[in-house]
């Protein structure tokens, strides 16, 4: 039997959790410095956290499990969150994590949350019935290897060919004035077909999002600082469009979005674009190249696959409230 107790100083709880979350972030491949700005952003959201302490027939601890609420949208449904689910090794394979999973469902569901998500940073059968949100990608490109042996340097260029395999070569340029316009209208409606895609929230709340954080996030259009927006050229004719963000964390460019324009697609040019990418990513001066990828978004995640990105963040969710998952799960 599990048994939860609620915290009400979470200190002990915060210290391990933060150490198993710096080890993930490591092993994953995040520079120290960017791994040590994620653990920021999430002490940031304490106050919204309800943490419970398992407990066995009494005895000690042999787990832990954190639950946020909030909304995604002003205005919308709650949706819960599972900051964290450990459980003891020791004490693993006798149904603690199943208890503690219901418990952050049930409380989530009883407080009027809508759905429940939980981010993984390695795979985790408790959750392979949850569906994939989202996956946040990363590789690294330069600079010393995690052990110090140096790595292979890329020469940053403004042309690049598909070093992976024979392809063609594409030219990067800064977008335009006249190119923006149609540029930002198109990203913000695929922006909103992604998020409805991935069952994060309804079209109007998608819609909602996407105009916000177009906003947050480029308010100076293509001049905003640190944002590259590029249209992508192939023998001089435009083929797609890249759009990155350099130093969005100690060291690492976060690629926002990469499109080839639908009638050049099939031509190598995805393969292509990333080779652009992971130059205009050096040439920054950063090492890392992180992308997002929302889920049912399977082409894209093919093209990270044979890309070398690995998966370093999962974000899965379920709706609630649900029924219990079939007995051979």
């Amino acid at each position: 039997m599990t048994d939860f107790g609620l915290v009400h100083d979470p200190s002990r709880w915060q210290e391990g959790f933060e150490r198993r979350l710096r080890a993930a972030y490591d092993s994953a491949g995040h520079p120290a410095a960017a791994a040590e700005r994620r653990i920021e952003e999430v002490r940031a959201g304490e106050a919204r956290r309800t943490v419970a302490e398992l407990t066995s027939d009494g005895g000690g601890t042999v787990g832990w499990v954190a639950v946020s609420l909030d909304e995604d949208e002003p205005g919308s449904a709650l949706t819960g969150r599972i900051v964290d689910l450990w459980i003891d090794p020791a004490h693993r394979g006798r149904g603690h994590g199943e208890a503690a999973r219901t418990w952050a469902e049930d409380r989530s569901a009883a407080a009027g949350a809508t759905r429940l998500t939980v981010q993984l940073t390695e795979a985790d059968p408790l959750f392979a019935h949850y569906s994939v949100r989202g996956q946040t990608r990363l590789r690294h490109l330069a600079g010393p290897a995690r052990d110090g042996t140096p790595r292979p340097e890329a020469t940053p260029a403004r042309e690049a060919t598909q070093g992976r395999a024979a392809g063609p070569a594409l030219t990067a340029r800064p977008m335009t004035a006249d190119e923006y316009g149609p540029w930002l209208v198109a990203g913000k409606d695929e922006y909103v077909a992604d998020i409805v895609r991935s069952g994060s929230l309804t079209p109007d709340e998608a819609r909602a999002k996407s105009d916000r954080d177009f906003a947050d996030l480029l308010p100076a259009g293509p001049a905003t600082p640190d944002h590259n927006i590029v249209v992508l050229e192939a023998a001089g004719a435009p083929v797609g469009t890249l759009w990155l963000k350099h130093h969005h964390l100690p060291g690492v460019t976060f690629g926002f979005s990469l499109e080839i324009d639908e009638n050049r697609r099939g031509e190598g040019f995805g393969h292509a674009s990333m080779a652009v990418a992971e130059n205009e990513t050096l040439g920054a001066g950063d090492s890392v190249l992180m992308f997002n990828v929302f889920g049912g978004n399977t082409v894209a995640m093919g093209l990270y696959d044979v890309s070398g990105y690995r998966v370093v963040l999962e974000h899965r969710y379920t709706a609630l409230p649900r029924e219990a998952p079939d007995a051979g799960l």
